[in-house]
């Protein structure tokens, strides 16, 4: 069994427009690698040039905001999700 990431619209034209991939289980960190390989312009998306997840990028584990477990540490196994969720800002000024 494999990890499922779900991938926002937002970052859909850096997969190809897959709204979903299957990738090994290991760290998030290793997940976001593995679609980076796929995808060359999509890691840069998502980590920041020191190596860290944007701030303005959310991600969850099986419904579990990464920000309060281990970030890109955090191991992801067999049959999680990993759901990738850019954070939106605005309102009426």
């Amino acid at each position: 069994m494999a990890v499922e990431v779900r991938i926002p619209t937002v970052f859909r034209r850096f997969t190809d427009g897959a709204p979903t991939e299957s990738v090994e289980p290991g760290t998030l960190r290793d997940v976001i690698g593995e679609l980076g390989s796929r995808y060359p312009n999509f890691e840069e998306q998502v980590l920041t040039d020191e190596g860290e997840l944007h701030r303005f990028v959310n991600v969850y584990i099986n419904d579990e905001d990464v920000r309060y477990l281990e970030k890109l540490e955090t191991k992801v196994g067999d049959g999680d999700v990993v759901s990738l969720l850019p954070s939106v800002a605005g309102g009426l000024g």
